[in-house]
């Protein structure tokens, strides 16, 4: 990591922030080894035990990249668990995506619930987000994932989601790039009317209450990761979901959506000077997946082979929201704000953890 992250700092010894973070918060929860597959199987086995009344033992979110392709093949041959897979189809699927998601469902002979999100609300959504200017333009997609999520664990009595978040390519993540949080369901609504033109009258919310409340304390549902507790390698799970599942990469992280690999390989980077493969590499440097000078290396290479594929994503992405081109010229090149410009939930958070600090002091 850099100055990129204007919120970085350095020691004495030149070790950033964030990789202190890592051996002091993230490090001490992962588990690569012999008491990772001991703590792991004693989660399913308790997964397994509580869902035998149940049609599924568990959900996960399926969105036809390698983690959460990986994860589905892991977790029904390691444990031969009832897995309803959620896939939300937000607009921008690639074709190879929606092959990637046929062929898992298929060969590991698990149920797959599909929500597609309306797209005259995601389309007015993403156009407000645009407009507005804030750093975290992937919020639209992931509010309605999550969302999705939510609605579909209830519908189908699901208390166990397991995600496919692994410390080795996401440990490193800095705050000033994500801007709020996807959730927070306040700065959408209002960005949405301040800058949309469509209500969001089916479109998939969370609210702050079951968010925060409802969701950890009252339906208590939980997320856990299970490729933090083995010793988990992309390049290796990459081999094994295309030897088995007849998966085919995308040459990109988060390849399987047209706009996530637009906006966080060219419009983030343009606009912000964020580029989040400095962040991932970091990760794997951590994890001791690559060294420093590999990674040195991937990051000169360009994401895009040419500029006229540039212009291609980007000319499918304004025909697609009804814009022209010089119109998404124009969101690309304007300065990002700060979320703080909008409403958002960050009074409500911190009032939040005051409670639960006090509580926790009893």
């Amino acid at each position: 990591m850099d100055t990129s992250d204007p919120n970085i700092t350095f020691d004495d010894n030149g070790v950033c922030s964030h990789c202190h973070y890592f051996d002091n918060v993230r490090k001490p929860n992962w588990f690569p080894n012999d008491l990772g597959k001991k703590k792991l199987d004693k989660e399913i086995n308790r997964i397994k035990n509580s869902r035998k009344m149940y049609q599924y033992d568990c959900m996960i979110g399926l969105s036809g990249g390698v983690d959460s392709s990986y994860l589905a093949y892991f977790l029904k041959k390691e444990y031969d668990l009832r897995i309803l897979a959620v896939h939300v189809d937000a607009g921008w699927n690639s074709e190879l995506a929606v092959s990637n998601i046929e062929n898992i469902v298929k060969k590991l002979n698990i149920d797959l619930y599909t929500h597609v999100v309306n797209w005259k609300e995601m389309k007015s959504l993403q156009l407000a987000f645009l407009r507005s200017n804030v750093v975290n333009q992937d919020t639209p997609q992931d509010h309605a994932f999550f969302a999705a999520l939510y609605q579909a664990a209830e519908k189908f009595k699901i208390k166990d989601f397991l995600v496919g978040y692994n410390m080795q390519t996401e440990s490193i993540l800095p705050s000033s790039w994500q801007g709020l949080t996807a959730m927070d369901v306040v700065q959408l609504k209002y960005i949405n009317k301040k800058f949309g033109n469509h209500k969001l009258k089916y479109f998939p919310l969370v609210s702050f209450f079951k968010q925060h409340i409802y969701f950890p304390y009252i339906y208590k549902f939980n997320k856990f990761a299970p490729l933090n507790y083995i010793p988990y390698q992309k390049d290796e799970a990459k081999k094994i979901i295309i030897s088995e599942l007849g998966w085919r990469d995308y040459g990109v992280k988060h390849g399987e959506s047209k706009w996530t690999k637009f906006f966080q390989s060219y419009l983030l980077v343009k606009k912000c000077g964020f580029d989040k493969r400095r962040a991932h590499l970091s990760s794997l440097i951590l994890a001791d997946e690559i060294t420093r000078e590999q990674a040195l290396l991937e990051i000169e290479k360009e994401v895009y082979s040419s500029q006229s594929e540039v212009e291609d994503d980007k000319e499918y992405i304004a025909k697609k929201l009804g814009i022209s081109n010089e119109m998404m010229n124009k969101f690309v090149t304007d300065n990002c704000v700060h979320y703080s410009k909008y409403p958002n939930i960050q009074s409500r958070l911190a009032y939040l953890r005051k409670i639960k600090s006090f509580l926790e002091s009893y």
